[in-house]
């Protein structure tokens, strides 16, 4: 197989030491992408790692009593994949591909079935991985979108810092005018980065905010602007149709914004959020995923049904509060942090 990086993870840690110790003993296939990461990198996956402990603790206790390939190997992991949220069709797809490398004698044990196993879910995973290039407009307008409580809010300001860290000049835009909250929560987001933030009263129109916000971020030559919304439930008709009067009005300014359409998804939702993205993609037409609170007791596997059935990218996970917790989504990560837990 072409991915063979959790293979060769799992089974030369020794060689990875002596790497580290010997910067002339060198594999052949590691590249810069493999290297040891930072401190603060490696915390970063250590909470990704402890997020999605619940799923990896149900892999590695699977495959630590298993040694053999029989008949109930694939249908005891049908169950597992299942479990962890990773759909029917994707589970199918995942088996399949198992089922094939056994049945050509590429897997003669379980270990090579779990590392088999990671590499094929990181080669579902990886065409999805994407980095959005704000430099292709100016203002670069993202659009968040998605159900309350799903950490939208949070998100923006951490991705207001994180711009900003990057040298850009931001705008928020506090176009949630429903919760009575919403605005303080974005202005205190705002204070926190040093950005603006457009707002008016609690029971504005959404779509006016968001269009002075457009106009200010022009006037001003920001580089980015963010648009919070409210939180709706993707049953809600009349909020979705205010949702896509929000980016009609916007588009009388600029036929071309947003130029990113984001919806935020809890990890906790499991396939609940796959039924939401499908409603909002319809809707609006959604350009990336944003999975959030994967600090939590997250399966993860609902990522798997989300760019199965959407094909959606993955632009950024959150692992925690803090705003350097909110990274862009790396499926080689994502797949060690769910299969392994050593």
């Amino acid at each position: 197989m072409a991915f063979n990086w959790f293979r060769k993870n799992k089974t030369e840690k020794n060689s990875a030491q002596e790497q580290a110790q010997n910067p002339e003993v060198q594999n052949q296939e590691y590249s810069e992408k493999d290297a040891p990461k930072p401190q603060e990198e490696s915390g970063y996956l250590s909470r990704l790692k402890q997020g999605l402990s619940k799923t990896s603790n149900a892999f590695s206790g699977f495959f630590r009593q298993r040694q053999e390939i029989d008949d109930s190997l694939l249908e005891d992991l049908e169950m597992l994949l299942l479990s962890a949220d990773v759909g029917v069709e994707g589970t199918k797809k995942i088996l399949d591909e198992l089922k094939g490398q056994i049945a050509n004698k590429e897997i003669s044990d379980a270990n090579q079935v779990r590392s088999t196993l990671a590499d094929y879910m990181h080669s579902l995973l990886a065409p999805y991985e994407t980095k959005i290039d704000t430099a292709k407009a100016k203002p670069f307008v993202i659009l968040m979108i998605g159900i309350n409580g799903a950490g939208k809010t949070t998100t923006i300001g951490k991705l207001a810092a994180k711009y900003k860290s990057e040298g850009k000049k931001v705008m928020l835009a506090a176009a949630d005018t429903f919760r009575a909250a919403a605005v303080e929560q974005l202005q205190s987001w705002g204070e926190k980065n040093s950005v603006p933030v457009i707002a008016q009263k609690t029971g504005a129109d959404a779509a006016s905010v968001a269009y002075d916000a457009l106009e200010a971020a022009k006037a001003r030559e920001c580089d980015v602007l963010i648009v919070d919304t409210a939180g709706r439930l993707h049953t809600q008709n009349h909020l979705m149709e205010e949702l896509k009067k929000v980016k009609r009005v916007l588009q009388k300014l600029d036929a071309d914004v947003p130029h990113q359409t984001l919806i935020v998804i809890d990890a906790g939702n499991g396939q609940n959020s796959l039924r939401q993205a499908k409603e909002f993609h319809q809707a609006m037409g959604i350009d990336g995923v944003v999975i959030t609170k994967l600090d939590g007791t997250a399966k993860g596997g609902s990522l798997f049904a989300v760019t199965e059935q959407l094909r959606l990218p993955v632009c950024f996970i959150g692992v925690g509060e803090k705003i350097e917790d909110l990274r862009e989504f790396n499926a080689r990560d994502f797949v060690e942090a769910m299969i392994y837990n050593d």
